[in-house]
């Protein structure tokens, strides 16, 4: 694909510093960028490459400016980067059609504009929506949906009666209902307790490779719409994560936990069962989450702190060998001091 800047700026709805007739033919990295490459810059820590960078032209947040560089002006570089991989690397459509060796139950409902791969299982009364994408080794479950324009990598599992929205993406291993964890006399008799709720995951959300979310031993376990979480995280049983939070790789998650909207959890956090985390909470990777977190929080650390004070803390700890030996001098002249005044005649 060929497109000059200015048409590119148009698509954006961003403004041109420099030549707008540049031809653009491929988007790269700052560094490997050269002559009819478009790069960009979202993070300012790389702003020094701007100056050697070779690429023809450079999409930047406003306020940036390089003498002798073709810009692209955006309010979101990083969002506007996504729009444009999408132009330029559009996704390849699926034909329609079902193969003869799928395997679908009776009772099934298939859309016939769905495109089913070889070694697909479909039970007894699930519905598979139109535009719908199986690829080969998908599970799907008595009475599951599976709604409009989803799309299921290979070897994805839909438990029984789980609910899958319109446009949801599901990557290679992920698992949907499997059993919560729940039994009675842990660690005595091991007493299972049956899981007979459902997931349900709502529209628009993308669930990474090997995740895995379980069902709710009654009830549901609530995926909300827009919700993106990340390869290898587990979801316990009814918990709710709300609208378009973001859980980062190897998060885990107790049962009966409920995170409002707009929630980001980093990476390797863990967060224990029955809290509440408030809309807009942002909890640093490797985080112990231990109890509520009111809206609107930042925070860090096993007992999760505030994150300033983790900082504050962090900043402290290269220092403690040093502090240490300073203290025990202090206790050292100290004793002595008590030592003169006791000898001394009161």
């Amino acid at each position: 694909m060929k497109k000059s800047l200015n048409e590119i700026a148009a698509f954006l709805g961003g403004d041109v510093s420099g030549d707008g007739g540049v031809v653009i033919e491929r988007i790269r990295g700052i560094e490997e960028a050269g002559e009819g490459d478009l790069t960009f810059l979202a993070n300012p820590k790389y702003r020094k490459k701007l100056d050697t960078t070779a690429a023809g032209a450079i999409i930047v947040a406003p306020g940036t400016a390089c003498p002798g560089k073709n810009l692209l002006i955006v309010a979101d570089p990083y969002a506007a980067l996504g729009r444009l991989l999408a132009l330029f690397h559009p996704e390849e459509e699926e034909a329609a059609g079902i193969s003869e060796n799928a395997c679908i139950e009776p009772e099934a409902d298939v859309s016939p504009e769905a495109v089913v791969y070889p070694g697909v299982h479909i039970s007894r009364g699930a519905r598979i929506e139109k535009k719908v994408v199986l690829y080969p080794g998908v599970f799907i479950g008595r009475d599951a949906v599976v709604g409009e324009a989803s799309l299921l990598y290979p070897n994805v599992a839909v438990y029984r009666r789980c609910l899958i929205g319109r446009r949801v993406v599901l990557h290679a291993g992920v698992v949907i209902g499997s059993d919560g964890f729940g039994f009675a006399r842990p660690g005595r008799e091991n007493i299972k307790i049956p899981q007979v709720g459902y997931v349900q995951i709502d529209d628009d959300c993308e669930i990474g490779a090997n995740t895995t979310i379980d069902r709710g031993a009654l009830g549901r376990t609530w995926i909300q719409r827009g919700v993106k979480i990340d390869n290898l995280v587990q979801i316990a049983h009814n918990v709710v994560i709300g609208e378009y939070s973001v859980i980062v790789a190897q998060v885990g998650i107790s049962g009966s936990t409920q995170l409002g909207k707009g929630v980001v959890i980093g990476g390797q956090a863990g967060i224990v069962g029955h809290i509440r985390i408030g809309d807009h909470v942002m909890v640093a990777a490797q985080s112990g989450v231990h109890k509520d977190i009111p809206p609107g929080q930042t925070v860090a650390g096993t007992p999760h702190i505030p994150h300033r004070v983790w900082l504050k803390i962090g900043a402290c700890l290269p220092k403690l060998p040093e502090m240490r030996e300073t203290i025990a001098a202090l206790q050292r002249r100290i004793s002595a001091l008590e030592e003169t005044q006791k000898r001394e005649p009161s």
